[in-house]
């Protein structure tokens, strides 16, 4: 594993410092993802390149840490806006649960473009390069997304 982590910290700390753009945390990632590939190392099929297995172990980290630090934050759909906003206080906490479960029910890259978006305050860009997509996938996606929550929130 010192070869693996010799030859892989690089590029995984490059992809968390991506979406971080913060050193500590892309170090703190990094090392907790190269621990998380050792317990797990039977799991990896060799389906594909061990960077790619990594770096999935370090896209659902940053996800974790994302929502962890935004925990007793809500999001919430602003129908005057268009737009989803974060608060730390909402009165209705039923709206917010109602929204979460139908964040919950989207297919998981729609769902994790969305968290990205909105919990991580990533750029389209950034998001496109996460999923090894365009830009305008990324924007697509999340607008796909977005209508599709608000016609779910609409209905109920």
């Amino acid at each position: 594993m010192d070869e693996i982590y010799k030859k892989y910290s690089r590029i995984v700390y490059n992809y968390l410092y991506s979406l971080s753009k913060n050193i500590e945390i892309s170090e703190e990632l990094t090392q907790e993802t190269f621990y998380r590939a050792i317990k797990g190392i039977k799991n990896f099929r060799n389906e594909s390149n061990i960077s790619v297995w990594l770096c999935q172990i370090a896209k659902n980290l940053w996800i974790n840490y994302i929502k962890k630090e935004n925990k007793g934050k809500v999001i919430y759909f602003d129908e005057n806006t268009e737009k989803f906003l974060i608060e730390d206080n909402i009165n209705d906490k039923n709206e917010v649960i109602e929204l979460y479960k139908q964040i919950h029910r989207l297919d998981e890259k729609t769902r994790e473009v969305i968290y990205f978006r909105i919990l991580g305050g990533l750029a389209f860009k950034e998001i496109g390069e996460i999923f090894d997509k365009s830009e305008e996938w990324a924007r697509i996606t999340f607008y796909r997304g977005k209508i599709k929550l608000k016609e779910e929130l609409k209905n109920d």
